[in-house]
């Protein structure tokens, strides 16, 4: 772990001694409980993936923010305490500081969650989409902040591409130009979160978890200081049909068209969720533990080089 305030982290006893031994581990953030997915499938869910991190040999992670305190391997309890707050904080690196400063209750977004493994010493992350370049940029601006994070923090992040609601090519255009690796799981293409294809390339397709790590270490080895995106498409049979996809996409962006801020991603999704009659949820949580898989198998095979 590197050097932090005392009292600002609260690393768990199985994880800080996973972490001193070497051990696999995998980060988890906390986001999806309290604005990715509707209750009680946020808790569930959360449980589910760490669920399949321990069955696939490596130790859960899960991130948040309690009581002021970066909890780095957070209970059960503390998701229940997370998912029944009022108004949980969606805590990404702009805000993180004044939340922890205010003895504040926030979930983790991908920018948090891999500041939080960073400092912690976890080189792997699962999540289920990263954030972009959103749509309409050139009007608003609006870039996520998990790109920045993604160019700062050597962290390992397996996701199924980017959120399908936002500018993909621009999103890809962006990793390139923030030295940020895109490698594909099996794939040349860039996932669309619900769907396998997006007709972007990645910069290099790895065909085995073992091709993976062996990319993945040596950029940590030659002394990279920005993440890699590990893409892994959502399963095949879980994928949204076409048809489906595009119609309630478009509906919701038309939607959602004049909207801006933290608040237009959970509105996004939720749309999706409406629209498409909950088939969006079920795609959601199969690519989210499908990661968690991924994740764990990378973590165990970088911990067998170390």
């Amino acid at each position: 772990m590197t050097a932090v305030a005392p009292g600002l982290f609260r690393v768990s006893s199985d994880v800080a001694a996973a972490i001193a031994d070497c051990k696999p581990v995998v980060a988890l953030e906390t986001t999806l409980v309290t604005h990715g997915l509707p209750q009680p499938d946020g808790v569930r869910v959360a449980a589910a993936l760490e669920d399949a991190v321990r069955a696939h040999g490596a130790v859960p992670a899960t991130i948040g923010i309690l009581d002021g305190t970066v909890r780095v391997g957070i209970t059960r309890n503390d998701l229940d305490r997370l998912a029944s707050a009022p108004n949980p904080m969606k805590v990404n690196l702009g805000n993180f500081a004044a939340e922890v400063a205010a003895g504040g209750c926030g979930s983790t977004t991908v920018a948090a969650t891999m500041f939080a493994a960073w400092k912690a010493g976890i080189r792997v992350f699962a999540t289920g989409g990263i954030g972009g370049v959103h749509r309409g940029v050139t009007e608003t601006g609006d870039v996520s902040a998990d790109l920045t994070a993604l160019a700062r923090y050597p962290v390992a992040v397996i996701c199924a591409g980017a959120k399908a609601i936002l500018d993909l090519p621009r999103t890809v255009e962006m990793l390139e130009t923030l030295g940020v690796p895109i490698l594909g799981v099996g794939t040349a293409e860039f996932p669309a979160f619900y769907r396998r294809e997006s007709g972007l390339r990645v910069d290099r397709r790895c065909e085995s978890i073992a091709d993976v790590a062996r990319v993945v270490r040596t950029h940590f080895d030659l002394g990279f200081t920005s993440g890699l995106v590990v893409a892994n498409p959502v399963p095949e049979a879980d994928a949204l049909p076409k048809e489906l996809h595009d119609s309630a996409l478009g509906t919701a962006l038309f939607e959602a068209a004049d909207m801006t801020g933290r608040g237009v991603t959970p509105y996004l999704l939720d749309r999706m969720r409406t629209l498409t009659g909950g088939a969006s949820v079920k795609t959601n949580e199969a690519l989210l533990v499908n990661n968690a898989r991924v994740a764990a198998d990378l973590a165990v095979a970088l911990a067998s080089q170390a």
